[in-house]
């Protein structure tokens, strides 16, 4: 049933063999070519992912860098305007009370001289009155001058004692 035959199997063998070499020639070759490229420009987009996300890492860290220096900023500027107002509070404080002590110390020289200026006129005004009841209580008419004199020296003595 079976029988083996040199030639047949030589040509089976020999097909066998070149069609081995022919697929190798143009099959394999051109598939592990293509196999090759494609693992390659899977390297290529694995490395460039891999850049691209140690850039992208870098620049995070360069924002929040960024966030945190601005943050550290505008803290100094709002304690800078804190220290600012409270400087300036201080300053408005200090005028005010500076400008009160000088309405008040004006305030004390013109009760002093209004105080002057009623003594002084009481002073004349009781004179006037003392010179009055002397001349009806004399009954003549004294000098004016001299007399002003000696009721203006006693009014003078009797505000120096007290």
């Amino acid at each position: 049933m079976l029988k083996f035959e040199f030639w047949s199997i030589f040509w089976a063998v020999f097909n066998t063999v070149l069609l081995f070499v022919l697929l190798r020639i143009f099959l394999f070759k051109p598939i592990n070519k293509m196999k090759n490229e494609r693992t390659r420009t899977i390297q290529d987009n694995l490395d460039s992912a891999e850049k691209a996300k140690a850039e992208a890492e870098e620049l995070r860290q360069q924002y929040e860098d960024s966030i945190s220096e601005a943050k550290e900023k505008a803290n100094q500027i709002i304690m800078k305007a804190h220290e600012d107002a409270e400087s300036e509070r201080a300053a408005i404080i200090k005028k005010s009370q500076e400008e009160a002590e000088k309405i008040v110390s004006e305030a004390d020289r013109t009760i002093e001289n209004e105080r002057k200026r009623v003594l002084r006129q009481a002073q004349s005004e009781i004179a006037d009155l003392a010179i009055e009841a002397a001349s009806k209580i004399i009954g003549e008419n004294v000098d004016d001058e001299k007399n002003r004199r000696l009721v203006d020296k006693f009014l003078s003595e009797e505000e120096a004692k007290k």
